[in-house]
């Protein structure tokens, strides 16, 4: 019989999860940890959450940790997902930089805590239409996940008939991608213009580069207040004065950073604030 989790245990498991991955978990969520943990607790042979924590808590516990932590944050994605920041960023973003950006500049776009990869190949289904508008300019992709496996399937790029049916248009399914035994694979030229690797939003984005435009969507609100500053605050640093950067419907940046502002009249957009970006740019309007 499995004993009820202990304050200590769930302590154990929460901390190890906030400094890890900056999930920040209540005992409200006791639920999560005892659906999405259940596969490791029988794959280690640990009759309850409390027998976890105490793995967690001897030397050596880096792998049961990384597991931990890879099934807390694995979180659901699909194609276009919420539709409108994909639509903004066709209409408005991509051809105000484009106009700013000289024959042979490069657009650089971050699609951050990716998952297994719609959202990054949503960006260059996006982009593939929008070839002669692009010109002589070329557009890096990179996308980012805290989860191996996620960024494993990401790079396979097959998806089964159910993700395929989730927010894809029909015609695009039957452009970019080809039915196979498995699933449905991703054109190879689309896999060709992104780039997947595994990124810790808690960690320096230096080594990533400057990007353009940012999709940061449906991952902050698993933060607390000041995680999400410090990972605002470290995207705005790799940002120009005239990029985009867009949350989920349920995010925002008011009372959390100054470093952003909304663009008008366009939900879950956001700019450098005039005040903190640099000069040498013009700020993106909607």
């Amino acid at each position: 019989m499995t004993s009820a989790l202990t304050p200590g245990a769930f302590g154990i498991i929460a901390s190890m999860l906030k400094a890890r991955s900056g999930l920040s978990i209540g005992p409200d969520k006791l639920y999560l940890l005892e659906t999405r943990l259940a596969g490791i607790l029988k794959q280690e042979g640990l009759r309850d959450l409390n027998r976890l924590a105490d793995r967690l808590s001897q030397p050596g516990a880096d792998a049961i940790a990384a597991a931990v932590v890879e099934a807390m944050t694995t979180n659901e994605s699909f194609f276009f997902r919420d539709g409108r920041p994909f639509e903004h960023m066709r209409q408005h973003a991509l051809p105000q930089l484009v106009a700013r950006r000289p024959p042979g500049a490069t657009i650089r776009i971050w699609s951050a805590a990716s998952s297994s990869g719609q959202e990054a190949y949503s960006l260059a289904m996006i982009l593939a239409d929008c070839r002669p508008l692009l010109g002589d300019r070329k557009v890096d992709i990179l996308g980012t996940d805290i989860s191996g496996e996620q960024i494993a399937r990401a790079r396979a790029g097959l998806y089964t008939q159910f993700e395929v049916q989730r927010g894809l248009p029909v015609q695009m399914l039957m452009r970019y991608f080809r039915k196979e035994e498995a699933g449905w694979r991703i054109a190879q030229s689309l896999r060709d213009m992104v780039q997947f690797r595994e990124f810790n939003l808690l960690n320096d984005p230096r080594p990533l580069g400057r990007f353009d435009i940012v999709f940061c969507r449906n991952v902050l609100i698993y933060f607390d207040q000041p995680t999400k500053a410090r990972v605002l605050e470290a995207i705005a640093s790799q940002m120009p004065a005239d990029g985009v950067l867009y949350l989920g419907g349920a995010e925002t940046v008011v009372g959390i950073t100054q470093r952003f502002a909304p663009l008008p009249q366009e939900r879950g957009a956001y700019r450098l604030a005039p005040a903190t970006a640099p000069a040498s740019r013009m700020a993106v309007s909607a």
